[in-house]
C-alpha cells in the first residue's frame, strides 16, 4: 500500500493513507482472505478499495491484522478489544473516468484506554453550499477572512468527530455541537475546543487538527 502517515498523540496512534485503486492487490496483502471475501462480494470496486485499505492501514499502525466488527449503529470496534478505534475515509473531489482511480484517503485512530474519534475531509469549495446548515450565526461570524475554506472544513470535521464521540442519535450539528472561536494555525496543525449541548453534561472536547495540501483531519479522545 502507499505511504502511511503516522501520528502519535498521548496514547493514540493515527494513520492516514491514500486509498489504493485495485482491490485484488489490496486483498493479496491481507491474511484473513477467507473472512473478507464473503463480506466484499457484493460491494462495488470503489467500496472494496475503501474497505480493504482501512484494514491494511489498521494492520500497519497496530502491528498486525485485526478483525473489525460493527455495532448495529455502524460504530466499529475490534474483535480482540485491543484498542478503541475510529475510522474515516473521504473520496476524490472530482469524479474519475475510472471510479477506482483517485479514491481519496482513509484515516484510522487507535487508543488502548480511551474512546477516540477521527474525521478526514478533502478540501473542496462545496462546503460553502452547506455551511449554514451546520454552523451557528456566531460560528459563521468568527470564520477567518484569509483562510475561510480550511476554517469552514475544520468546523465541519470537528463536529463530525464530536458526534462520533457522543455516540448518540438525533444530534443537531448547528444547535447542539458548538465550536469555540479559533483561528487556523499557519503551521497547519493545532487544537481548539468544542462543546455539546445535546445532554445535561455539556461535555467539552479538545479537538486536534492537521491540514495538508488536499485534506483536513480532526481527532479527539473521550473520557475513560
Amino acid at each position: 500500500m502507499e505511504s502511511v502517515r503516522k501520528i502519535r498523540i498521548n496514547n493514540s496512534i493515527i494513520g492516514v493513507c491514500r486509498i489504493a485503486g485495485n482491490s485484488s492487490v489490496l486483498l493479496s496483502e491481507l491474511e484473513m482472505k477467507d473472512l473478507y471475501l464473503p463480506q466484499i462480494e457484493e460491494m462495488t470496486e470503489k467500496r472494496r478499495c475503501e474497505w480493504l485499505t482501512v484494514r491494511l492501514l489498521l494492520k500497519e499502525i497496530s502491528g498486525r491484522e485485526r478483525e473489525i466488527l460493527y455495532m448495529p449503529n455502524g460504530k466499529p470496534h475490534l474483535a480482540d478489544n485491543s484498542f478503541n478505534i475510529s475510522i474515516s475515509h473521504t473520496g476524490n473531489r472530482r469524479r474519475q473516468a475510472n471510479e477506482a482511480a483517485g479514491l481519496g484517503y482513509a484515516a484510522v485512530i487507535l487508543n488502548p484506554e480511551r474512546p477516540v474519534a477521527i474525521d478526514i475531509e478533502r478540501i473542496s469549495e462545496r462546503i460553502h453550499n452547506v455551511k449554514r446548515r451546520f454552523m451557528s450565526v456566531e460560528e459563521l461570524a468568527a470564520i477567518s477572512k484569509t483562510d475561510e475554506l480550511v476554517h469552514l472544513l475544520l468546523h465541519w470535521s470537528a463536529k463530525e468527530t464530536v458526534f462520533k464521540l457522543m455516540d448518540m442519535e438525533n444530534v443537531d450539528f448547528q444547535t447542539q455541537i458548538h465550536i469555540f472561536p479559533f483561528q487556523p494555525d499557519a503551521s497547519g496543525q493545532g487544537s481548539f475546543e468544542a462543546k455539546e449541548t445535546r445532554t445535561e453534561r455539556g461535555e467539552i472536547f479538545s479537538i486536534r487538527y492537521c491540514v495538508k495540501d488536499d485534506y483536513v483531519i480532526t481527532f479527539a479522545e473521550g473520557g475513560k
